[in-house]
């Protein structure tokens, strides 16, 4: 553990022990004894106010992750993973994609094809994008328009248009 330094502040330190007045002396220290028992008692009181708080904010965490069902239970998994698949039933992956090019652009691209719901293009650790992307459109029937754009160009590259539960059948 790092020893931290400190530096003191104050009068100058005088020469001879016989300069302190000692009745003065025992004022001072009182008074310093009193106002560090105030400061102490002022931060235990922030301290709790902080735990208190701390133990709401918590709570709080807890009940947003029940509701939003990051907190899974047996039933709760079996539920999510029928709505993972329909959301998958309704998205496709896009290959190819320009490292440049943005969710916008890639929401763009497919708008003609049907509403767009969310872009995703994957980044790795770094934060820099892979050159794939994922969209999911509001309807099932968008997916058949967005096939039609495979090999067409965004950015000057070729994209390549998979549907991802056909391409989940094919690997298993």
């Amino acid at each position: 553990m790092e020893e931290e330094e400190h530096e003191v502040y104050g009068g100058e330190i005088p020469d001879e022990v016989e300069d302190i007045d000692p009745h003065n002396a025992d004022v001072e220290m009182s008074t310093a004894d009193d106002d560090a028992v105030k400061e102490l008692d002022e931060m235990k009181k922030r301290l709790k106010e902080m735990e208190e708080e701390a133990a709401a904010l918590r709570e709080m965490q807890a009940k947003v992750e029940k509701e939003m069902g990051t907190v899974q239970d047996p039933a709760g998994a079996a539920s999510s993973q029928a709505n993972k698949e329909e959301v998958d039933s309704r998205s496709i992956f896009v290959g190819n994609v320009d490292y440049a090019c943005t969710p916008e652009e890639v929401q763009q691209h497919f708008q003609s094809c049907g509403t767009v719901n969310r872009v995703t293009i994957l980044t790795d650790k770094f934060g820099q994008p892979k050159g794939f992307a994922y969209v999911e459109f509001l309807e099932q029937e968008a997916i058949q328009e967005a096939i039609q754009l495979n090999e067409s160009e965004l950015h000057g590259r070729q994209l390549k248009v998979h549907v991802l539960h056909e391409r989940e059948r094919e690997s298993s």
